[in-house]
């Protein structure tokens, strides 16, 4: 059984597509309560410095997808699903000038789900 730590959205993506049409290659960090509290980030590929504090959680529409490793303990039980809405989010992300943001959406792994993910 494949398990995705992160998902995304069909909306999401469309809007990554279009910001890749704009910049370029992309990445997403999940802020950890700079600035926007803790909302997922999208930067131009290499913009935002990752370290060994920072773990991948895997790619979406191509984009490489951060979290800091001791946020990771929090959530390391649930699925994330990268969503979008309309409004003005007050972080650097590239969708803000759009009048858009990218949100986090969770549900828990199942048992099964976690065992999958430990082999």
């Amino acid at each position: 059984m494949a398990v995705e730590r992160i998902l995304v959205s069909e909306d999401a993506a469309t809007l990554i597509d279009k910001l890749k049409a704009s910049h370029g290659e992309l990445m997403f960090h999940q802020s950890g309560g700079c600035c926007d509290g803790s909302s997922p980030m999208c930067f131009v590929k290499g913009e935002f410095k990752t370290g060994e504090s920072d773990i991948c959680l895997g790619e979406i529409c191509g984009c490489e997808f951060y979290m800091s490793r001791d946020q990771f303990e929090y959530w390391k039980h649930t699925q994330l699903i990268l969503e979008v809405t309309p409004g003005r989010g007050s972080s650097f992300s590239l969708e803000i000038p759009l009048g858009v943001r990218f949100y986090i959406r969770s549900r828990l792994f199942t048992d099964a789900e976690l065992e999958a993910l430990a082999s």
